[in-house]
């Protein structure tokens, strides 16, 4: 699915550099002629909605107060989905102010709808960059991850 998912935002909505709004008929059509199974397109088209959504409706996270100095506790289920090193990741963009709690709980939300329990750190910064496209008024978050997903070095974590 994660395959679907930057052909999309490679071919469709970076370049028209809108917003992920899809229409099922006429991307399902482009995919499967792209040569994308049906049921992983689905899957696909539902994820990018649920981005959608999650933009619209907010993240609902079980964080009373922020803080500079807080961590965040990965439940049993996440880590799961997203190894230590995407972790150390996520937190690394924290730092870096690429990402904001709520978008840091978007990205988590995102990655852990895919299901996939061998996402590496390319993967991770594809999600956050379809996170970061979608956040109103994100541009400097999404143009660092741009950055950092065009690099052909990795970042080093301290």
């Amino acid at each position: 699915m994660l395959d679907i998912l930057i052909y999309l935002f490679e071919n469709v909505y970076e370049q028209n550099k809108s917003e992920f709004l899809v229409d099922r008929d006429d991307l399902l059509g482009e995919l499967i002629q792209a040569g994308f199974v049906e049921t992983e397109i689905h899957k696909a088209i539902t994820w990018i909605e649920n981005l959608v959504e999650l933009r619209n409706g907010g993240v609902q996270t079980h964080l009373q107060v922020s803080s500079m100095n807080s961590i965040r506790i990965y439940t049993e289920a996440e880590q799961f989905y997203i190894n230590t090193e995407c972790r150390g990741f996520l937190l690394f963009l924290e730092h870096i102010n690429v990402l904001n709690i709520e978008t840091r709980e978007m990205a988590i939300a995102r990655l852990i709808e895919l299901e996939n329990t061998d996402l590496d750190l390319d993967d991770i910064k594809w999600v956050i960059l379809m996170v970061l496209f979608n956040v109103p008024n994100g541009e400097k978050a999404y143009s660092q991850m741009e950055e950092l997903v065009q690099a052909k070095s990795h970042v080093h974590l301290h």
